[in-house]
């Protein structure tokens, strides 16, 4: 009896067992279906990992077909046309067990399809996308798994968890998940980041989630990451601010965050010059001498080191090093677009995504460039190059396009960008999908072909898989992973679009604007 009152506690779902002529089997727990547009999620209560088939009828029971079968908790099932926009039933049937035995509707669920309007489709992308950070994210951390298929195990990432804390900030506010829920996973992450190995200030690139440890990302690149660490911290101050008039815990955690911000020693990573390095450890100490220049993902760096209000860099060191590079200034047309800054076609698309998850390039200028116009006219021309399609690869179109940094079948992970080896014909969902605030009229089709038309093959549990590459053979096109870096600004820009929510949150940060004016940037939206 005792026994059985611990399993209780641990949330355990004890099934029924039946006996039928001389056959036994156990019904779950908990049978569920919930119906979009062209999919049902089925969600099973199998803790034991038993195998179902998987049968869905279109005609109220009279025939079932089989689609698949499973031995997870939740099941995606994508539908022939036919099955759309209908009542649907299935039978989740244990194997070998027929569909047509007299106890097949002990496991039934029902489930309704229908056409889903555009902010239905943005509202399921962005939850099935967060959910990485709540359902995969570290057990004992708190932290963002660096990806879903991670060799190592338990490596957490630092820019994927400052990321992940904005999308959850989201999805507190959706109602994916309970307030309550989000605070304490943030409130986890603080907790880790409290006791992790920093390096005057800085955090790792890569943590072992267990032991706080850092893992390092490369020989020397063992010890502290100022641009992760900008990552991370542009996360953490929209959470500071989206918890700072709560109740007294969360206050609480706004203090505690606030004391993360005042103890990066972002002027330390200058070496006294006229230059922010990217990397220091204490076994390599500068080996990896990488100077932080632009035009790339990295200028977040930059204003969260100039809106330090203990160790803020000289406004120089941003002149002098990040606007002195050969692909900062660029001025040239590609496709009749004009591009004010970066490198050749613009350069991977998450530079336009990663620094402005919380800042807002909407009315961000500077002697340089307007910042909402640069990004999007980088977002038009890979449009463009897609239309152009120079090496003739497979599916490229109008709504067919993503060119940046992820995953790949056939080299494993690269850059991707136009004009350059990396473009192999394999598009990365992410590079468009995190474009939608920037052209909404042309990304939005993006989001509904990469659903309709492609989603059986390339939407899993966490949304869109990382890559696919239509130009290869069948069973090699789509690479099953999930990256942090990747999940993070889909969802986040998805809400930005939607609301601006963690623009408005981050920018509300008054030491960021004071850091923007030091550096001769203007903003005002």
């Amino acid at each position: 009896m005792k026994k059985f009152y611990f399993y209780l506690l641990l949330g355990l779902v004890i099934p029924l067992v039946v006996v039928c002529g001389q056959v036994r089997f156990a019904i779950p727990g908990k049978l569920q279906a919930r119906g979009y547009q062209s999919h049902v999620e089925l969600m099973i209560d199998n803790p034991h990992a038993f195998i179902y088939e998987i049968y869905v009828s279109a005609d109220d029971g009279k025939h079932f077909r089989k689609h698949g079968e499973t031995s997870g908790k939740e099941y995606l099932c994508f539908l022939k046309n036919k099955e759309q926009n209908s009542k649907l039933l299935f039978r989740i049937m244990p194997k070998g067990m027929s569909v047509s035995n007299p106890d097949a509707e002990k496991f039934q669920v029902e489930a309704t399809t229908r056409r889903m309007n555009d902010s239905e489709l943005l509202d399921m992308v962005q939850r099935y996308t967060t959910r990485y950070f709540m359902e995969l994210s570290h057990p004992d951390c708190g932290m963002a798994r660096e990806r879903s298929n991670d060799p190592h195990g338990d490596i957490v990432t630092t820019g994927g968890t400052g990321f992940g804390i904005m999308a959850l900030i989201a999805a507190a506010e959706r109602n994916y998940y309970p307030r309550e829920k989000v605070f304490l996973k943030i409130q986890q992450i603080v907790t880790f980041l409290e006791r992790a190995e920093r390096f005057h200030g800085a955090w790792a690139h890569w943590y072992n989630g267990n032991t706080a440890a850092p893992f390092s990302f490369s020989r020397y690149d063992d010890g502290g990451d100022l641009v992760e660490t900008a990552f991370l911290m542009q996360g953490l101050l929209t959470a500071r601010q989206y918890f700072k008039a709560g109740n007294d815990e969360e206050q609480d955690l706004s203090y505690r965050i606030n004391k993360l911000w005042k103890s990066v020693e972002w002027n330390w990573y200058t070496r006294d010059t006229d230059s922010l390095y990217w990397h220091w450890s204490k076994n390599w100490g500068w080996k990896m001498n990488h100077r932080i220049k632009g035009f790339d993902e990295t200028l977040i760096t930059y204003i969260l080191a100039a809106s330090s209000p203990t160790y803020p860099i000289r406004p120089d060191v941003y002149h002098a090093c990040y606007t002195k590079s050969d692909y900062f200034l660029n001025g040239k047309t590609y496709y009749g677009i004009r591009l004010p800054l970066g490198m050749e076609l613009g350069g991977p698309l998450f530079f336009t995504h990663y620094s402005f998850l919380g800042l807002n390039p909407k009315g961000l200028k500077d002697k340089y460039a307007d910042y909402w116009e640069r990004n999007r006219a980088h977002v038009l021309i890979h449009r463009a190059y897609a239309l152009d399609n120079p090496k003739k690869w497979k599916e490229y179109g109008a709504n067919c396009w993503g060119f940046t940094s992820s995953d790949d079948p056939l080299v494993g992970y690269t850059s991707h960008h136009p004009g350059t080896n990396d473009e192999n014909g394999t598009i990365s969902p992410t590079a468009a999908l995190s474009s939608l605030p920037y052209t909404p009229e042309l990304v939005l089709p993006v989001y509904r072909y990469f659903y309709e038309q492609l989603g059986d093959r390339i939407f899993g549990p966490y949304g869109f898989y990382d890559a696919f590459n239509l130009s290869l053979v069948d069973g090699q096109q789509v690479v099953h992973s999930y990256l942090a870096i990747d999940q993070g600004p889909t969802a986040v820009m998805i809400e930005n679009y939607r609301s601006e929510l963690l623009w408005k949150l981050f920018m509300q940060n008054d030491e960021i604007k004071k850091g923007l004016s030091s550096l001769g940037f203007y903003y005002k939206n």
